[in-house]
């Protein structure tokens, strides 16, 4: 069995941003896979916490958004996502796939 690499991004996003509008940029760029994940709770950066309650509503909810790809598809791609996601944490990490539908 051959193991290959590929890189994982994860975005933290809440519900106010472009995350829907990222998605379909992925797409668009043909990145093998990417899910958006809605949380119950969190925050981002020096912000205070963010619940589910039906109090909280107002589009502060966190969102993370995830995508793995070959590293040529990730540096393409990823001028677009700062573009997309200004301010926001994106973290890159090389992964491990064990098995391969990229």
């Amino acid at each position: 069995m051959t193991m290959d690499t590929a890189v994982q991004v994860t975005v933290y996003l809440n519900e106010s941003d472009k995350w829907k509008q990222i998605l379909h940029m992925l797409r668009q760029e043909n990145v093998a896979g990417a899910s958006a994940f809605h949380a119950v709770g969190g925050f981002n950066g020096r912000n205070r916490v963010h619940t589910s309650g039906l109090i909280e509503a107002g589009g502060n909810l966190p969102v993370v958004l995830v995508f793995v790809d070959r590293e040529e598809h990730v540096s393409r791609v990823l001028p677009k996502l700062r573009e997309l996601a200004p301010g926001r944490l994106i973290v890159r990490e090389n992964v491990v796939i064990e098995q391969d539908t990229l």
